[in-house]
């Protein structure tokens, strides 16, 4: 029976404060250094996957030997990050929600791809969220609810040129039925005025951001 749930530990910034968030009946997927990182602290990866070329090759036969089941690929010779390898896995696996962590961090196109590929899930009719110590993110295309998680802001950025149709419940700045435009900085900063806030829209995509400094 597949995994309600699959977590995806990518090779960005990674802290012990997430393994926090496993239960016991995720699929849990490493992805290149995010393997090594699980193994170290005691965690065994369902599968690992990727080049693995951010490790000293000698950790391979640690990530192999600590993993269910293990996928390498050539470093040059392939089309996807090893983010999104893993997220294609995932997806293979028919869940009803994928989490990924340690996909973002310095390097912004990397950070960037992975919001990006989250549209994937979404077709896929798979809720997808983006977590690190400091942001919660997922991408709607109609309705989401948002729960207060202890985040500071939430901020509403189209991932579409246009996103039409935006009702807001339950926050300190609601909106009825407003448009954004890719550029637009009037989703940014909003506030939870209830513990948990609803988000509509008719069209488009809609990133739902909750952050903290």
């Amino acid at each position: 029976m597949p995994s309600k749930r699959v977590v995806i530990f990518a090779g960005g910034e990674l802290s012990p404060e997430y393994l926090n968030v496993l239960d016991e009946d995720d699929f849990i997927i490493g992805a290149d250094r995010g393997a090594l990182f699980l193994i170290s602290h005691g965690y065994t990866p369902d599968l690992s996957v990727g080049d693995f070329d951010s490790i000293p090759s000698e950790a391979l036969q640690q990530i192999e030997a600590g993993s269910r089941e293990t996928i390498t690929c050539d470093a040059v010779n392939k089309d996807l990050t090893d983010s999104e390898m893993a997220l294609d896995y995932a997806l293979n696996t028919q869940p009803e929600q994928i989490l990924l962590l340690g996909v973002t961090g310095t390097r912004m196109d990397h950070t960037l791809a992975s919001i990006q590929m989250m549209t994937r899930a979404l077709q896929r009719q798979v809720n997808c969220y983006v977590m690190d110590s400091n942001n919660y993110i997922t991408l709607t295309g109609s309705h989401a609810l948002v729960q207060d998680r202890g985040y500071t802001y939430v901020s509403l950025l189209p991932l579409t040129p246009e996103v039409t149709g935006i009702t807001l419940q339950g926050f300190e700045y609601p909106l009825t039925d407003a448009t954004l435009k890719l550029g637009q900085s009037l989703g940014v900063s909003n506030k939870l005025s209830a513990p948990t806030g609803t988000v509509t829209i008719e069209s488009g995509l809609l990133l739902i951001i909750q952050s903290k400094d």
